[in-house]
Protein backbone atom coordinates (compact mmCIF):
# COMPACT_ATOMS: atom_id res chain seq x y z
CA UNK A 1 0.00 0.00 0.00
CA UNK A 2 1.32 3.44 -0.94
CA UNK A 3 2.17 5.61 2.06
CA UNK A 4 1.01 9.26 1.67
CA UNK A 5 3.86 11.72 1.51
CA UNK A 6 3.79 14.75 3.76
CA UNK A 7 4.59 17.95 1.89
CA UNK A 8 8.16 19.06 2.49
CA UNK A 9 8.30 22.45 4.23
CA UNK A 10 10.01 25.50 2.78
CA UNK A 11 12.92 24.95 5.19
CA UNK A 12 13.49 21.84 3.06
CA UNK A 13 11.81 22.78 -0.24
CA UNK A 14 10.71 19.97 -2.46
CA UNK A 15 12.64 19.91 -5.70
CA UNK A 16 11.75 18.46 -9.06
CA UNK A 17 14.56 15.98 -8.53
CA UNK A 18 13.14 14.77 -5.21
CA UNK A 19 9.54 14.72 -6.42
CA UNK A 20 10.49 12.77 -9.54
CA UNK A 21 12.11 10.08 -7.40
CA UNK A 22 9.01 9.85 -5.19
CA UNK A 23 6.77 9.58 -8.24
CA UNK A 24 9.03 6.99 -9.84
CA UNK A 25 9.03 4.72 -6.78
CA UNK A 26 5.28 5.08 -6.24
CA UNK A 27 5.40 7.06 -2.99
CA UNK A 28 3.73 10.08 -4.60
CA UNK A 29 1.30 10.50 -7.49
CA UNK A 30 1.01 13.48 -9.83
CA UNK A 31 -2.45 14.09 -8.41
CA UNK A 32 -1.16 14.20 -4.83
CA UNK A 33 1.70 16.50 -5.78
CA UNK A 34 -0.58 18.91 -7.61
CA UNK A 35 -2.95 19.11 -4.63
CA UNK A 36 -0.02 19.96 -2.39
CA UNK A 37 0.97 22.77 -4.77
CA UNK A 38 -2.62 24.04 -4.91
CA UNK A 39 -2.67 24.07 -1.11
CA UNK A 40 0.42 26.29 -1.20
CA UNK A 41 -1.43 28.57 -3.62
CA UNK A 42 -4.31 28.80 -1.15
CA UNK A 43 -1.85 29.64 1.61
CA UNK A 44 0.23 32.33 -0.12
CA UNK A 45 -1.46 33.68 -3.23
CA UNK A 46 -3.66 36.31 -1.58
CA UNK A 47 -0.54 38.01 -0.22
CA UNK A 48 2.03 37.30 -2.93
CA UNK A 49 -0.15 37.55 -6.07
CA UNK A 50 2.10 35.44 -8.28
CA UNK A 51 -0.60 34.20 -10.68
CA UNK A 52 -2.74 35.75 -13.38
CA UNK A 53 -4.75 32.53 -13.55
CA UNK A 54 -4.46 29.17 -11.81
CA UNK A 55 -6.09 26.57 -14.06
CA UNK A 56 -7.21 24.25 -11.27
CA UNK A 57 -9.60 22.16 -13.35
CA UNK A 58 -7.22 21.85 -16.27
CA UNK A 59 -4.26 21.00 -14.03
CA UNK A 60 -6.28 18.38 -12.17
CA UNK A 61 -7.30 16.76 -15.44
CA UNK A 62 -3.66 16.67 -16.56
CA UNK A 63 -2.49 15.22 -13.22
CA UNK A 64 -5.23 12.57 -13.28
CA UNK A 65 -4.28 11.50 -16.79
CA UNK A 66 -0.58 11.36 -15.91
CA UNK A 67 -1.36 9.34 -12.77
CA UNK A 68 -3.29 6.87 -14.90
CA UNK A 69 -0.35 6.60 -17.30
CA UNK A 70 1.93 5.63 -14.43
CA UNK A 71 -0.51 2.95 -13.30
CA UNK A 72 -0.41 1.61 -16.85
CA UNK A 73 3.39 1.46 -16.70
CA UNK A 74 4.02 4.55 -18.80
CA UNK A 75 6.48 7.18 -17.54
CA UNK A 76 7.50 10.15 -19.68
CA UNK A 77 10.64 10.90 -17.69
CA UNK A 78 11.68 13.02 -14.69
CA UNK A 79 9.11 15.76 -15.43
CA UNK A 80 6.20 13.32 -15.37
CA UNK A 81 3.57 14.89 -13.11
CA UNK A 82 5.66 17.93 -12.13
CA UNK A 83 3.58 21.14 -11.68
CA UNK A 84 4.97 24.07 -13.67
CA UNK A 85 3.99 27.74 -14.03
CA UNK A 86 4.19 29.66 -17.30
CA UNK A 87 4.99 33.37 -17.59
CA UNK A 88 2.07 35.28 -19.04
CA UNK A 89 3.73 36.33 -22.28
CA UNK A 90 3.95 32.66 -23.31
CA UNK A 91 0.96 31.06 -25.02
CA UNK A 92 -0.86 28.22 -23.27
CA UNK A 93 -3.74 26.73 -25.22
CA UNK A 94 -7.17 27.94 -24.08
CA UNK A 95 -5.75 30.34 -21.48
CA UNK A 96 -5.42 34.10 -22.01
CA UNK A 97 -2.03 35.62 -22.82
CA UNK A 98 -2.50 39.03 -21.22
CA UNK A 99 1.17 40.11 -21.20
CA UNK A 100 0.51 42.37 -18.22
CA UNK A 101 -1.89 44.53 -20.25
CA UNK A 102 -5.55 45.43 -19.88
CA UNK A 103 -6.66 45.07 -23.48
CA UNK A 104 -5.18 41.58 -23.94
CA UNK A 105 -6.62 40.23 -20.69
CA UNK A 106 -9.14 38.07 -22.58
CA UNK A 107 -6.95 37.18 -25.57
CA UNK A 108 -7.07 33.38 -25.49
CA UNK A 109 -4.28 31.37 -27.10
CA UNK A 110 -5.34 28.86 -29.73
CA UNK A 111 -2.25 26.71 -29.36
CA UNK A 112 0.67 26.14 -27.00
CA UNK A 113 3.96 27.93 -27.47
CA UNK A 114 6.65 25.49 -28.55
CA UNK A 115 8.30 25.55 -25.12
CA UNK A 116 4.97 24.74 -23.42
CA UNK A 117 4.23 21.95 -25.88
CA UNK A 118 7.63 20.41 -25.16
CA UNK A 119 7.06 20.51 -21.41
CA UNK A 120 3.65 18.89 -21.84
CA UNK A 121 5.17 16.12 -23.95
CA UNK A 122 7.74 15.56 -21.19
CA UNK A 123 4.91 15.07 -18.66
CA UNK A 124 4.79 18.44 -16.91
CA UNK A 125 1.49 19.64 -15.47
CA UNK A 126 0.81 23.19 -16.69
CA UNK A 127 -0.77 24.91 -13.67
CA UNK A 128 -1.49 28.33 -15.15
CA UNK A 129 -0.05 31.72 -16.02
CA UNK A 130 2.31 33.64 -13.75
CA UNK A 131 2.40 37.43 -13.52
CA UNK A 132 4.63 39.43 -15.84
CA UNK A 133 5.30 43.15 -15.77
CA UNK A 134 3.58 45.02 -18.62
CA UNK A 135 4.96 43.63 -21.88
CA UNK A 136 7.90 42.11 -19.97
CA UNK A 137 9.42 45.52 -19.32
CA UNK A 138 10.28 47.62 -16.24
CA UNK A 139 7.01 48.79 -14.69
CA UNK A 140 6.37 47.30 -11.21
CA UNK A 141 4.05 44.26 -11.05
CA UNK A 142 1.28 43.47 -8.55
CA UNK A 143 3.37 40.53 -7.31
CA UNK A 144 5.17 40.89 -3.97
CA UNK A 145 8.39 39.35 -2.72
CA UNK A 146 7.53 36.32 -0.53
CA UNK A 147 10.35 37.15 1.90
CA UNK A 148 9.14 40.71 2.51
CA UNK A 149 5.89 41.97 1.00
CA UNK A 150 7.24 45.53 0.97
CA UNK A 151 10.04 44.53 -1.42
CA UNK A 152 9.96 43.87 -5.14
CA UNK A 153 10.09 40.32 -6.48
CA UNK A 154 12.00 41.74 -9.45
CA UNK A 155 10.82 41.72 -13.02
CA UNK A 156 9.71 40.97 -15.49
CA UNK A 157 9.32 37.26 -14.59
CA UNK A 158 7.95 38.31 -11.22
CA UNK A 159 5.22 35.70 -10.76
CA UNK A 160 7.39 32.79 -11.88
CA UNK A 161 10.02 33.55 -9.24
CA UNK A 162 7.51 34.15 -6.45
CA UNK A 163 5.47 31.03 -7.27
CA UNK A 164 8.53 28.77 -7.18
CA UNK A 165 9.76 30.41 -3.96
CA UNK A 166 6.40 29.72 -2.29
CA UNK A 167 6.24 26.11 -3.48
CA UNK A 168 3.10 26.86 -5.51
CA UNK A 169 4.81 25.08 -8.39
CA UNK A 170 8.11 23.21 -8.63
CA UNK A 171 9.39 24.98 -11.72
CA UNK A 172 8.45 27.82 -14.03
CA UNK A 173 9.06 29.16 -17.50
CA UNK A 174 10.45 32.70 -17.61
CA UNK A 175 11.89 35.10 -20.16
CA UNK A 176 14.76 37.58 -20.20
CA UNK A 177 15.61 40.45 -22.50
CA UNK A 178 17.67 42.40 -19.96
CA UNK A 179 17.63 40.80 -16.51
CA UNK A 180 14.13 39.38 -16.27
CA UNK A 181 15.06 35.80 -15.31
CA UNK A 182 18.15 36.27 -13.16
CA UNK A 183 16.99 39.28 -11.16
CA UNK A 184 13.59 38.01 -9.90
CA UNK A 185 14.99 34.55 -9.20
CA UNK A 186 17.75 36.15 -7.15
CA UNK A 187 15.44 38.45 -5.21
CA UNK A 188 13.10 35.55 -4.41
CA UNK A 189 15.82 33.05 -3.47
CA UNK A 190 15.33 30.49 -6.24
CA UNK A 191 17.59 29.12 -8.97
CA UNK A 192 17.55 30.26 -12.58
CA UNK A 193 18.96 29.38 -15.98
CA UNK A 194 19.09 31.76 -18.95
CA UNK A 195 20.35 29.58 -21.80
CA UNK A 196 22.35 30.78 -24.77
CA UNK A 197 20.30 33.06 -27.00
CA UNK A 198 18.47 30.79 -29.45
CA UNK A 199 18.85 27.58 -27.44
CA UNK A 200 15.09 27.55 -26.68
CA UNK A 201 12.50 28.46 -29.31
CA UNK A 202 10.56 31.71 -28.80
CA UNK A 203 7.71 30.53 -31.02
CA UNK A 204 4.43 31.49 -29.32
CA UNK A 205 6.05 34.08 -27.04
CA UNK A 206 5.30 37.82 -27.16
CA UNK A 207 8.45 39.52 -28.45
CA UNK A 208 10.05 42.51 -26.79
CA UNK A 209 13.40 42.55 -28.60
CA UNK A 210 13.99 39.40 -30.70
CA UNK A 211 17.77 39.93 -30.82
CA UNK A 212 17.82 39.70 -27.01
CA UNK A 213 14.77 37.63 -26.00
CA UNK A 214 15.62 34.41 -24.14
CA UNK A 215 13.39 31.65 -22.75
CA UNK A 216 14.66 30.19 -19.49
CA UNK A 217 13.59 28.39 -16.33
CA UNK A 218 13.41 28.73 -12.56
CA UNK A 219 13.40 25.97 -9.94
CA UNK A 220 14.76 25.02 -6.53
CA UNK A 221 18.08 23.41 -7.45
CA UNK A 222 20.65 23.33 -10.24
CA UNK A 223 19.68 19.76 -11.12
CA UNK A 224 16.08 20.90 -11.51
CA UNK A 225 17.22 23.50 -14.03
CA UNK A 226 18.93 20.76 -16.03
CA UNK A 227 15.78 18.63 -16.00
CA UNK A 228 13.68 21.53 -17.27
CA UNK A 229 16.15 22.54 -19.97
CA UNK A 230 16.47 19.05 -21.46
CA UNK A 231 13.12 18.92 -23.30
CA UNK A 232 13.23 22.64 -24.12
CA UNK A 233 16.62 22.64 -25.88
CA UNK A 234 16.14 22.99 -29.61
CA UNK A 235 16.75 20.09 -31.95
CA UNK A 236 14.95 21.56 -34.98
CA UNK A 237 17.66 23.72 -36.52
CA UNK A 238 21.20 23.28 -37.78
CA UNK A 239 22.08 26.75 -36.46
CA UNK A 240 21.89 25.58 -32.83
CA UNK A 241 24.30 22.85 -31.64
CA UNK A 242 22.61 19.68 -30.43
CA UNK A 243 21.94 19.63 -26.67
CA UNK A 244 23.81 17.45 -24.21
CA UNK A 245 22.17 15.21 -21.64
CA UNK A 246 22.39 17.93 -19.01
CA UNK A 247 21.55 15.85 -15.94
CA UNK A 248 24.07 13.21 -16.93
CA UNK A 249 26.74 15.89 -17.21
CA UNK A 250 26.00 16.88 -13.61
CA UNK A 251 25.81 13.33 -12.26
CA UNK A 252 28.96 12.16 -14.07
CA UNK A 253 31.13 15.28 -14.21
CA UNK A 254 34.17 13.51 -15.67
CA UNK A 255 36.96 16.08 -15.48
CA UNK A 256 34.92 18.83 -13.84
CA UNK A 257 36.17 18.06 -10.32
CA UNK A 258 39.66 18.96 -11.48
CA UNK A 259 38.44 22.26 -12.86
CA UNK A 260 36.74 24.11 -10.03
CA UNK A 261 37.75 27.40 -11.56
CA UNK A 262 35.92 30.71 -11.51
CA UNK A 263 36.90 34.03 -12.98
CA UNK A 264 35.91 37.17 -11.08
CA UNK A 265 35.44 40.32 -13.13
CA UNK A 266 36.69 43.23 -11.00
CA UNK A 267 35.77 45.78 -13.70
CA UNK A 268 32.23 44.44 -14.11
CA UNK A 269 29.67 47.05 -13.01
CA UNK A 270 32.39 48.51 -10.80
CA UNK A 271 31.07 50.29 -7.73
CA UNK A 272 27.44 49.24 -8.25
CA UNK A 273 27.42 46.40 -5.73
CA UNK A 274 25.88 47.45 -2.42
CA UNK A 275 27.94 46.84 0.74
CA UNK A 276 25.88 43.80 1.79
CA UNK A 277 26.44 42.12 -1.56
CA UNK A 278 30.10 43.13 -1.81
CA UNK A 279 30.84 41.64 1.63
CA UNK A 280 28.86 38.47 0.93
CA UNK A 281 30.57 37.94 -2.44
CA UNK A 282 33.98 38.40 -0.84
CA UNK A 283 33.09 35.76 1.77
CA UNK A 284 31.94 33.45 -1.03
CA UNK A 285 35.33 33.73 -2.71
CA UNK A 286 37.18 33.02 0.54
CA UNK A 287 34.99 30.09 1.56
CA UNK A 288 35.05 28.42 -1.84
CA UNK A 289 38.83 28.85 -2.06
CA UNK A 290 39.05 26.83 1.16
CA UNK A 291 36.87 24.18 -0.52
CA UNK A 292 39.29 23.84 -3.41
CA UNK A 293 38.03 26.42 -5.88
CA UNK A 294 40.56 28.45 -7.86
CA UNK A 295 39.73 32.09 -8.53
CA UNK A 296 41.37 34.50 -10.94
CA UNK A 297 40.66 38.12 -11.86
CA UNK A 298 39.82 38.59 -15.52
CA UNK A 299 39.84 41.99 -17.20
CA UNK A 300 37.00 42.71 -19.59
CA UNK A 301 37.54 44.30 -23.01
CA UNK A 302 37.12 48.11 -23.03
CA UNK A 303 34.08 47.80 -25.32
CA UNK A 304 32.22 46.09 -22.48
CA UNK A 305 31.67 49.49 -20.85
CA UNK A 306 29.15 50.37 -23.57
CA UNK A 307 27.19 47.12 -23.24
CA UNK A 308 24.54 48.31 -20.72
CA UNK A 309 23.48 51.44 -22.64
CA UNK A 310 23.65 49.65 -25.99
CA UNK A 311 21.55 46.79 -24.67
CA UNK A 312 18.90 49.26 -23.52
CA UNK A 313 18.90 51.02 -26.90
CA UNK A 314 18.68 47.76 -28.85
CA UNK A 315 15.80 46.68 -26.65
CA UNK A 316 14.09 50.03 -27.21
CA UNK A 317 14.45 49.97 -31.00
CA UNK A 318 13.10 46.45 -31.36
CA UNK A 319 10.31 47.12 -28.83
CA UNK A 320 9.33 50.18 -30.87
CA UNK A 321 9.21 48.10 -34.04
CA UNK A 322 6.73 45.71 -32.45
CA UNK A 323 4.76 47.97 -30.10
CA UNK A 324 5.08 51.47 -31.57
CA UNK A 325 1.91 51.52 -33.65
CA UNK A 326 -0.15 49.77 -30.98
CA UNK A 327 1.09 52.22 -28.34
CA UNK A 328 -0.01 55.10 -30.61
CA UNK A 329 -3.51 53.60 -30.88
CA UNK A 330 -3.84 52.51 -27.23
CA UNK A 331 -1.60 54.78 -25.15
CA UNK A 332 -3.49 53.92 -21.96
CA UNK A 333 -2.29 50.32 -22.24
CA UNK A 334 1.40 51.27 -21.88
CA UNK A 335 2.56 52.32 -18.38
CA UNK A 336 5.36 54.86 -17.97
CA UNK A 337 8.52 52.76 -18.05
CA UNK A 338 7.71 50.61 -21.06
CA UNK A 339 6.44 53.76 -22.81
CA UNK A 340 9.76 55.48 -22.10
CA UNK A 341 11.65 52.47 -23.47
CA UNK A 342 9.66 52.49 -26.71
CA UNK A 343 10.01 56.24 -27.13
CA UNK A 344 13.78 55.91 -26.64
CA UNK A 345 13.84 53.35 -29.44
CA UNK A 346 11.80 55.62 -31.72
CA UNK A 347 14.32 58.43 -31.23
CA UNK A 348 17.30 56.25 -32.20
CA UNK A 349 18.65 56.99 -35.68
CA UNK A 350 19.43 54.33 -38.26
CA UNK A 351 23.20 55.09 -38.23
CA UNK A 352 23.26 54.82 -34.44
CA UNK A 353 21.43 51.50 -34.60
CA UNK A 354 23.85 50.17 -37.23
CA UNK A 355 26.83 51.15 -35.08
CA UNK A 356 25.20 49.49 -32.07
CA UNK A 357 24.73 46.18 -33.93
CA UNK A 358 28.36 46.29 -35.08
CA UNK A 359 29.48 46.87 -31.49
CA UNK A 360 27.36 43.95 -30.30
CA UNK A 361 28.84 41.53 -32.84
CA UNK A 362 32.44 42.52 -32.11
CA UNK A 363 31.93 42.42 -28.34
CA UNK A 364 30.53 38.90 -28.55
CA UNK A 365 33.73 37.80 -30.28
CA UNK A 366 35.91 39.57 -27.70
CA UNK A 367 34.01 38.04 -24.77
CA UNK A 368 34.30 34.56 -26.25
CA UNK A 369 38.08 34.98 -26.48
CA UNK A 370 38.17 36.03 -22.82
CA UNK A 371 37.42 32.48 -21.72
CA UNK A 372 40.84 31.09 -20.87
CA UNK A 373 39.86 27.48 -21.62
CA UNK A 374 36.71 25.42 -22.05
CA UNK A 375 36.25 25.03 -18.30
CA UNK A 376 36.36 28.66 -17.31
CA UNK A 377 33.19 30.25 -15.93
CA UNK A 378 32.72 33.89 -14.97
CA UNK A 379 31.24 34.65 -11.53
CA UNK A 380 29.61 37.93 -10.51
CA UNK A 381 26.95 39.06 -8.06
CA UNK A 382 23.55 38.36 -9.61
CA UNK A 383 22.17 41.73 -8.46
CA UNK A 384 23.62 44.86 -6.84
CA UNK A 385 22.07 43.82 -3.51
CA UNK A 386 18.95 42.40 -1.89
CA UNK A 387 15.50 43.17 -3.27
CA UNK A 388 14.72 46.91 -3.13
CA UNK A 389 11.30 48.48 -2.52
CA UNK A 390 8.20 47.46 -4.44
CA UNK A 391 8.17 50.69 -6.49
CA UNK A 392 10.87 49.24 -8.76
CA UNK A 393 11.82 45.93 -10.33
CA UNK A 394 15.47 46.44 -9.40
CA UNK A 395 18.61 47.32 -11.33
CA UNK A 396 19.40 44.95 -14.26
CA UNK A 397 22.96 46.25 -14.65
CA UNK A 398 24.56 42.95 -13.61
CA UNK A 399 22.39 40.92 -16.02
CA UNK A 400 21.74 43.01 -19.14
CA UNK A 401 25.28 42.69 -20.61
CA UNK A 402 24.94 38.89 -20.73
CA UNK A 403 21.61 39.20 -22.52
CA UNK A 404 23.30 41.62 -24.94
CA UNK A 405 26.02 39.12 -25.86
CA UNK A 406 23.70 36.10 -25.56
CA UNK A 407 25.79 33.97 -23.20
CA UNK A 408 24.19 31.42 -20.85
CA UNK A 409 23.89 32.23 -17.14
CA UNK A 410 22.90 30.37 -13.99
CA UNK A 411 22.02 32.11 -10.74
CA UNK A 412 21.90 30.43 -7.35
CA UNK A 413 21.24 31.77 -3.84
CA UNK A 414 24.28 31.69 -1.57
CA UNK A 415 23.69 33.99 1.43
CA UNK A 416 21.17 36.06 3.40
CA UNK A 417 21.24 39.79 4.02
CA UNK A 418 21.02 41.14 7.55
CA UNK A 419 17.32 41.85 7.04
CA UNK A 420 16.52 38.32 5.90
CA UNK A 421 16.55 38.64 2.11
CA UNK A 422 18.32 36.20 -0.22
CA UNK A 423 21.47 37.08 -2.16
CA UNK A 424 22.53 35.23 -5.31
CA UNK A 425 25.64 34.65 -7.39
CA UNK A 426 25.55 34.64 -11.18
CA UNK A 427 27.67 32.26 -13.26
CA UNK A 428 28.30 32.99 -16.95
CA UNK A 429 29.37 30.31 -19.40
CA UNK A 430 30.48 29.99 -22.99
CA UNK A 431 28.01 30.06 -25.85
CA UNK A 432 26.13 26.74 -26.24
CA UNK A 433 27.98 25.28 -23.22
CA UNK A 434 25.07 24.98 -20.79
CA UNK A 435 26.39 21.50 -19.90
CA UNK A 436 29.68 22.86 -18.54
CA UNK A 437 27.90 25.75 -16.85
CA UNK A 438 25.33 23.56 -15.10
CA UNK A 439 27.99 21.09 -13.95
CA UNK A 440 30.05 23.91 -12.45
CA UNK A 441 26.95 25.43 -10.85
CA UNK A 442 26.01 22.08 -9.29
CA UNK A 443 29.45 21.74 -7.72
CA UNK A 444 29.27 25.29 -6.40
CA UNK A 445 25.76 24.65 -5.03
CA UNK A 446 27.08 21.65 -3.09
CA UNK A 447 30.01 23.58 -1.63
CA UNK A 448 27.98 26.70 -0.78
CA UNK A 449 25.34 24.62 1.09
CA UNK A 450 22.86 27.50 1.08
CA UNK A 451 20.90 27.75 4.33
CA UNK A 452 17.20 27.20 3.67
CA UNK A 453 14.71 29.16 5.74
CA UNK A 454 10.98 29.15 6.35
CA UNK A 455 8.97 31.78 4.53
CA UNK A 456 7.48 34.45 6.82
CA UNK A 457 3.96 33.59 7.93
Amino acid sequence: MRVPVKYITMSEPITITAAAELIRNGALTPTDLLEQCLARCDRYEDRVRAWVVIDRDGAREQASRLTAELKAGQCRGPLHGIPVGVKDIIDVFDLPTACGSKRWAHSYARRDATCVARLRAAGAVIMGKTVTTAYASFDPPPTRNPWNLERTPGGSSSGSAAAVACGMCLGALATQTGGSITRPASYCGVYSLKPTHGRVSVDGVLPLAPSLDHIGVMANSVRDLALLLQPLARTDTDEVPKPYHYSREIEHPRMYERHKELAALPDFASGRAEPAMARAFERLQKNTAKAGWAWCDLPLPPAFADAPKNQFTLMGVEAAAYHGERMRRFPDDYPPKVRSLIEHGQRTSAPDFANLMSHCASLREEIESAFVDMWKVFATPATPGPAPSAETTGDPAFNAPWSYVGLPTVSLPFAWSADGLPLAVQLVGQRWCEDDLLATAAMLEADVAFERRELPT
